[in-house]
């Protein structure tokens, strides 16, 4: 097992793909001279080329059209978003046409596309720079959205998102690119899309948390260990589909859950798999579900205020404290 930065686990599936499959190309702002934006495409230009590693204008509707255009006759490509609160720009492309045109046509055209680039919160960038989009994302029939936690993770769920047949949607965090991780060395390293991870296994309590809030609720786990609460924790790695059949069969073992997200409460991941705990485990529960979310209030920039925004362990530590009855 190689120990790679989060970046440059990315860079791997990328560059294993791109080497695989003549096809597949990547194309966004500073992807190419300036070795991107995060470094993520380090070195690509100088192996690649500028036909598949290629510099755009900052207009994000316009290339990703074009990204969508040339899935549709048969190439791959992968689009870097800047951030994904810029991809908002693109929305009409990603929304209204690369989810649906499968669809519309009768399956006779696909759009074998990635949006890439970070999600959520990275410090204090205000509220325009600070949103969670992957529930959004979720929302629309034919979108696959993926959103890792880890870099063995990115590299093999990334390896997966290039080959799927769908337009995916492959959410990342800016703080989390120079994270260190094992990553497989295990050769043409893919991990499937819709399987979620049982990454600690517990009695106590189902925690479910994916990204960033993945790393906060294992920090919460640490420290109700002192305390004698064992978390299940659960990484559900892509966000649609949802693996479902992970998450029950969690909760139907610790009978109680709290669901950890980067993300406004109303109609939130959180809102949707809590639903399904509650259809599909009712019986087994002994507390009620509870979330932990953003509030539903923009990004405030002040620091002290944008620390009382961002979901912590203690706030995880309080849900898990509320559905053991430990308050």
């Amino acid at each position: 097992m190689a120990v790679l930065q989060f970046r440059e686990a990315l860079l791997q599936a990328i560059d294993e793909e791109m080497d695989r499959d003549e096809n597949v190309f990547i194309m966004g702002e500073e992807v190419a001279e300036y070795n991107g934006a995060y470094k993520v495409t380090e070195g690509l230009l100088d192996k690649y080329g500028f036909k598949r590693v290629i510099d755009t204008p900052i207009s994000e509707l316009g290339f990703s059209g074009i990204g969508v255009g040339a899935a549709m006759k048969g190439l791959r490509p992968i689009v870097e978003f800047m951030t994904f609160n810029f991809a908002v720009l693109a929305a009409d492309q990603i929304l209204n046409h690369a989810s649906k045109i499968r669809y519309m046509l009768g399956g006779q055209a696909s759009v074998p596309i990635v949006f890439r680039g970070p999600n959520a919160s990275a410090g204090q960038l205000a509220a325009t720079h600070s949103v969670a989009y992957d529930s959004m994302y979720a929302h629309f029939p034919g979108l696959v959205v993926i959103y890792p936690s880890e870099p063995d993770d990115a590299k093999g769920l990334l390896k997966s998102a290039i080959r799927c047949e769908d337009p995916v949607i492959f959410m990342e965090s800016e703080q989390m690119y120079g994270m260190k991780g094992e990553v497989s060395d295990e050769e043409d390293y893919i991990i499937p899309i819709g399987k979620a991870k049982v990454k600690r296994e517990g009695d106590d309590v189902t925690v479910i948390a994916s990204g960033k809030m993945y790393h906060v609720a294992k920090k919460a786990a640490a420290e109700l260990a002192k305390d004698g609460v064992e978390m299940e924790l659960i990484d559900p790695r892509t966000i649609k589909p949802l693996d479902m059949d992970t998450i029950i069969q969690s909760v139907k073992k610790t009978n109680r859950c709290v669901i950890v997200d980067e993300a406004h409460p109303y109609g939130g991941m959180a809102a949707e798999a809590g639903f399904i705990i509650q259809r599909e485990a009712f019986d087994y529960l002994d507390a009620p579900v509870r979330r932990v979310t953003l509030p539903d209030v923009h990004a405030p920039f002040a620091k002290n205020l944008f620390d009382l925004w961002l979901p912590d362990a203690k706030r995880v530590i309080d849900a898990v404290n509320a559905v053991t009855y430990r308050n």
